[in-house]
């Protein structure tokens, strides 16, 4: 018998009553339980369900026969006007989840009512070191406790019953552009926790802590640092690292952080973690003269108690396109050729989905799952390394690559089920041009605040007529697809009206479930991809469904409401659809509950002055707002409803109070620091003359196009 099924068998009598759905509290939460999640199907104990992280229920009450009889069982409507991520756990009757700025909720999973709040009080000016919106994917649950990580950089422990706080512990320099957006996880009573910020300069890690006191047990950086040891459980690992490094890549950090994915074989007693993108992103200013730059863009095996290094595997050798390794692992046992094989799988941002041996890190197979990548030709099955694309590198010339910095596959989880064998990925298509700043007389120099990624920005903004506006908008496209991972082939796929699509819960019942960017929560058969249900949640979704029982009934939730790194750097992509309330939603066969009316956008532009800034100013506004406010408020000002969208901002009207903001930092408390360290007097009022040019043409087109569709 293997170890894990002799923890199940040992932890299912222990576990009976918790089966039936009693509400109670999470004293009972361990490792064994989580590891025998399969003998209480009704809960959903830590982020990916299991361990593996595979994201599949064995929970069959829904399914393809009766899912058309879904219905809202209860909701609850969000005050946190941001992106939201998060998977919910469930754990005797209680569910815990998150929402944007790190707020911690408690609600009874029968009926919705909310139990406690916690919410971390988290500096909105934080929000200048978030690369991607102010998210937070979830929580972890552990004895009596509940973890979780805030924007800030600390780890805390809450009481399950109350809420309360029982420690905190601050994980990061706070001084660095540091943030955490992942959801813990809690192997062996060790809470484990790593960072974001690799775009603006950091040296990634992953820490462990222990679950009880807060107290650090271990911490395993992922890149190399100033000097050759650390006292740290990579130090070993660091010097298989180093060599393959050039040049003075500590001074900004380097990259490497582990901002999302992990997954444990309680087999094998082996932590698998993602490790991120370079800082700069560029090789060639990262690391002059080359080389593989590990541990960036891989895979790493630890062990759990120890953080000692097992084993890698590096995706993206040298990487240079932010092509991270962070989305989601998972981990199956599935027949190759005639031999059941303890395997690992990934489909990282560049384009490649790998199947590698979990045991000892080898590759079994790499395809790629979109057929647009064109930075690599394949992967070479003997190294395991990509076959590059010449030019690929842009080390002299703009090369439009396909995946962009989004990825093919983003954070969003895909899921895998062991009945159809199928992996299931919410992948997509975002080109982007990349091209060094100077051109091939690259110039970089590092900003202490702000992104340093050694692209130019100002290469990927956009047109300003709209028909090549709604072309760029149609080479943007979203799947669902059905991956086989044995003959690395598609069975089917769902093909969506643009990208960022929500995160995937596979389910017994034969169902796949997704949320839209358009705002449709949907159920498909997982067999053949044919759709069965729709939901109109009145918002965009990114975050993954999940699901659980209790007293007999299933329930699905879902936390609704767009954000993340495309809604606020790629606001162009964006469907006006994407806005709307954000919420908590739970669904049961017969649910009768409903939602308010769909909001309605009401943007409308302001009455503008006469035309006063000159052409060199708008294009020096252009380019300052390019490499400063883009990332946040979208290329060529169009941002999703979250984050102010330039063009309808009063602000822009009035020269003075427009540097009060951009300069004085006069609106620091609601996120919009001062940026007078990076942009001059002159170059404020560029950029407010840029976005008023920019809303002016704007009122333009649409006055256009109203008069078109007039006749």
């Amino acid at each position: 018998m293997s170890a894990t099924r002799a923890i199940w068998a040992a932890a299912a009598a222990a576990l009976l009553l918790a089966a039936c759905g009693g509400q109670g509290n999470s004293n009972g939460v361990t490792g064994e339980r989580i590891a025998a999640a399969d003998a209480t199907p009704g809960e959903w104990l830590s982020h990916g369900r299991t361990y593996s992280e595979q994201r599949f229920s064995p929970l069959d009450k829904i399914n393809a026969s009766n899912v058309g009889e879904l219905g809202l069982a209860w909701s609850f409507d969000l005050p946190e006007n941001r992106g939201i991520e998060a998977t919910p756990l469930v754990a005797d009757g209680v569910m815990y989840t998150t929402s944007a700025w790190s707020v911690v909720r408690a609600f009874d999973a029968r009926n919705g009512k909310l139990l406690w709040e916690h919410d971390p009080e988290v500096a909105r000016a934080t929000d200048i070191k978030a690369c991607c919106d102010a998210v937070n994917r979830g929580v972890a649950l552990w004895g009596g406790k509940v973890y979780y990580g805030t924007l800030d950089g600390r780890l805390e422990a809450l009481d399950a019953k109350t809420g309360k706080l029982a420690w905190s512990t601050v994980t990061v320099d706070q001084s660095k552009p540091y943030t955490i957006t992942g959801a813990p996880r809690v192997v062996k009573g060790k809470v484990l926790i790593g960072n974001g910020g690799a775009e603006f300069g950091v040296r990634g890690y992953l820490t462990a802590y222990d679950a009880e006191t807060g107290k650090q047990a271990w911490r395993f950086y992922t890149v190399p640092g100033e000097q050759e040891t650390d006292g740290a459980a990579s130090d070993k690992a660091m010097k298989i690292a180093r060599p393959t490094w050039n040049g003075e890549f500590w001074k900004i950090g380097g990259g490497g952080t582990v901002w999302d994915s992990m997954a444990y074989d309680p087999d094998l007693d082996l932590l698998y973690i993602g490790v991120g993108n370079g800082t700069p992103w560029n090789r060639e200013l990262r690391s002059p003269g080359g080389g593989d730059n590990l541990f960036l863009s891989s895979i790493v095996a630890l062990k759990p108690e120890t953080g000692e290094y097992v084993w890698h595997y590096q995706t993206t050798p040298g990487e240079s396109w932010d092509y991270t390794a962070t989305q989601h692992i998972v981990l199956a046992d599935i027949n190759i050729g005639g031999q059941t094989r303890k395997v690992l799988m990934q489909a990282p941002k560049n384009g490649f989905f790998y199947v590698l041996d979990r045991t000892n890190g080898k590759l079994i197979s790499a395809e790629k799952y979109v057929p647009a990548v064109n930075w690599a030709s394949g992967v070479d099955k003997v190294t395991g390394r990509p076959i590059e694309t010449a030019g690929a590198r842009y080390e002299k010339n703009l090369h439009l690559s396909n995946p962009g910095p989004l990825g093919a596959h983003n954070w969003h989880p895909m899921a895998f089920s062991p009945k159809t064998g199928l992996v299931y990925i919410p992948a997509q298509e975002i080109p982007f041009p990349y091209m060094q700043p100077g051109g091939d007389k690259a110039t970089f120099k590092y900003r202490p605040q702000g992104w340093n990624v050694g692209v130019d920005f100002l290469a990927a903004g956009l047109p300003d007529d709209e028909a090549t506006l709604k072309a760029i908008r149609a080479s943007l496209k979203g799947r669902l697809i059905a991956w086989d991972p044995v003959t690395q082939t598609e069975k089917w796929s769902v093909t969506y009206d643009g990208p960022w699509n929500g995160g995937v819960l596979a389910t017994a019942g034969g169902l796949v479930f997704q949320g839209s960017a358009t705002g449709e929560f949907a159920a498909y058969d997982a067999g053949s991809g044919a759709k069965l249900w729709g939901f109109d949640t009145q918002t965009g979704v990114v975050a993954p469904a999940m699901t659980y029982e209790i007293d007999g009934e299933q329930y699905v939730a879902l936390m609704a409401g767009f954000g993340g790194g495309f809604a606020v750097s790629a606001g162009a992509g964006v469907d006006p659809r994407s806005e709307g309330p954000r919420r908590l939603l739970v669904f049961k066969l017969g649910g009768k509950q409903k939602l308010p009316a769909r909001p309605v956008s009401t943007k409308e532009f302001m009455d503008l002055p006469a035309a006063s800034g000159t052409p060199q100013q708008i294009a020096t506004g252009t380019a300052v707002y390019a490499s400063n406010c883009g990332v946040c408020h979208g290329a060529s000002g169009v941002s999703n409803f979250s984050i102010p969208d330039l063009r309808y901002s009063p602000t822009i009207l009035d020269a003075d109070g427009f540097k009060r903001i951009v300069l004085g930092g006069e609106r620091k408390e609601q996120g919009m620091v001062s940026f007078s360290g990076l942009v001059s007097d002159s170059e404020a009022e560029a950029v407010r003359q840029y976005l008023l040019d920019l809303a002016r043409r704007q009122q333009a087109m649409q006055a256009k196009a109203k008069a078109a569709a007039k006749g």
